[in-house]
């Protein structure tokens, strides 16, 4: 799996942090979205596995996306609109679908903003735990 997720295991419990923190754990770059479900892929193959804590290294449990990388792959550089569907879809749309596939319980343990995708994220897992320094915002709302 890429740097982007460290695992650790404490028994039955696999700890998952996405350790990206110069770009405050941001889910945009495609190897983010292939780690996380690759690791999803991989609890469900390993049945000792009894649940999953995701969190975030850093100030941040997730910035969402990186918008100096959104703005190549979604803004006016990308060309179609089309590509941008495709890109949505074969890239962050495939986290809901890989976490709901998980055949154990996944408990956000969220230590700073989850924002955008991010909140997202938080929002598919089972249990969420949130420090005082947590900040949850559905960002994206106001484009388009």
């Amino acid at each position: 799996m890429s740097s982007f997720l460290n695992i650790q295991r404490e028994g039955a419990i696999a700890i998952v942090t996405m350790n990206r923190p110069e770009t405050r754990n941001a889910l945009s770059d495609n190897d983010a979205v292939e780690a996380l479900v690759e690791m999803c892929e991989a609890v469900n193959r390993d049945h000792a596995v009894r649940v999953v804590v995701l969190t975030g290294a850093g100030p941040a449990f997730s910035s969402g996306g990186n918008l100096k990388s959104l703005r190549t792959t979604f803004g006016r550089e990308s060309g179609e609109a089309v590509m941008a569907r495709y890109a949505y879809r074969d890239g962050i749309q495939r986290l809901p679908l890989a976490l709901s596939n998980l055949e154990v319980p996944v408990i956000a343990a969220v230590n700073g903003p989850a924002l955008g995708a991010g909140n997202d994220l938080v929002c598919t897992c089972d249990i969420r735990i949130a420090s005082e320094k947590a900040i949850f915002a559905a960002t994206f709302v106001k484009l388009g």
